[in-house]
């Protein structure tokens, strides 16, 4: 089965993708790639440099994921340049390229497999950088809806209209706050895990638990802000309307397994934000592809490379003391 889903997501990506483009294509016929471009020119050097500045603070986040995750596993020996590197080559290249087709778990297992850790240490690891990213998602997601529950308007299409229904929007908020409250509560008393069937909650140590929050909220504001600072400053609808389409554009986008979301996360901002000029919108969404995606991708292959040439190294130089050794031993007899 695991082989079938092996070749059905790509095919599901792809899909996506071509989907995707053909309804952006539909909402985008009146514009020009000439328009798009006098769009970027415009956009001031102080927007460029504060969303700019805005990535290295969402990568440095994300780099924060692994720390937190080694911090329960009681790791301690790996250095904080490692871990960065580490962190922001397994976002970078699956972000670009797709989690279906490199995934973030492979990248980690080359990485802290050198250090010493286990496959079963790298797959805890894994699995608590991802449930940390869920963690900010549902409470960010929970606020936008206990504050802002007219933003699902904007969304029109998208999801359900009976969740345009503010009242509704808000209790739906209201749980998905009150489940981050619950798993912070059982943390805090130490609870036993939580089963659900198959499902198995382990709750960390407060410790974890309350650096996890922090990390994931101020990842997703810091991305949030990336698309925030390039758009438009007169047509701007504001920070919690831009981040909760924000929130809704990544998870349509990682829900479709589109390579980089592709076509899904452009569609679901320009069907949300009608109020920006469809230029001006896209100009800002392909400068946020090339600081948050583009630019971290070419980056992060540069420091593959010097990693892989490295262990390449060091096992040439193992090989040759081996060779020495034996050799050795044979003018020795």
């Amino acid at each position: 089965m695991k082989r079938v889903l092996d070749y059905v997501w790509p095919v599901v990506g792809l899909v996506a993708v071509a989907f995707s483009f053909w309804l952006l294509a539909q909402e985008l016929r009146s514009i020009s790639a000439q328009d798009v471009l006098a769009a970027m020119a415009a956009i001031a050097t102080w927007q460029l440099a504060a969303a700019a500045a805005a990535t290295i603070a969402g990568y440095a986040a994300l780099a924060w994921y692994d720390r937190i995750a080694l911090l329960h596993l009681g790791v301690t020996h790996i250095s904080w340049t490692f871990i960065t590197l580490a962190s922001f080559t397994t976002y970078a290249l699956p972000h670009n390229i797709g989690a279906s087709v490199l995934s973030g778990a492979m990248v980690r297992y080359r990485a802290y497999s050198s250090r010493g850790l286990t496959a079963s240490q790298i797959a805890v690891l894994v699995g608590l950088c991802t449930f940390t990213f869920l963690l900010g998602v549902v409470l960010l997601t929970g606020l936008v809806l206990i504050f802002e529950p007219h933003v699902l308007a904007r969304l029109t299409g998208v999801l359900p209209r009976f969740m345009e229904i503010e009242a509704l929007a808000r209790a739906v908020g209201a749980v998905l706050v009150a489940l981050v409250a619950l798993y912070l509560i059982g943390s805090l008393l130490g609870l036993p895990p939580l089963r659900v069937r198959a499902f198995r909650l382990e709750y960390p140590r407060p410790a974890v638990t309350l650096r996890q929050l922090a990390a994931s909220t101020l990842d997703l504001l810091f991305t949030g802000a990336i698309v925030y600072f390039l758009l438009p400053w007169e047509a701007n609808p504001g920070f919690f309307v831009v981040l909760a389409v924000f929130l809704a554009s990544f998870s349509a986008a990682l829900i479709s397994h589109a390579p980089g979301g592709l076509g899904v996360f452009e569609l679901v901002f320009v069907s949300a934000m009608p109020d920006v000029p469809d230029a001006e919108l896209i100009a800002a969404l392909v400068l946020f592809r090339v600081l948050y995606l583009l630019i971290p991708l070419a980056v992060s292959l540069v420091v593959v490379a010097m990693f892989e040439r490295r262990r390449l190294m060091d096992a040439l130089r193992r090989k040759a003391l081996r060779l020495e050794k034996r050799d050795g031993r044979g003018e020795g007899e």
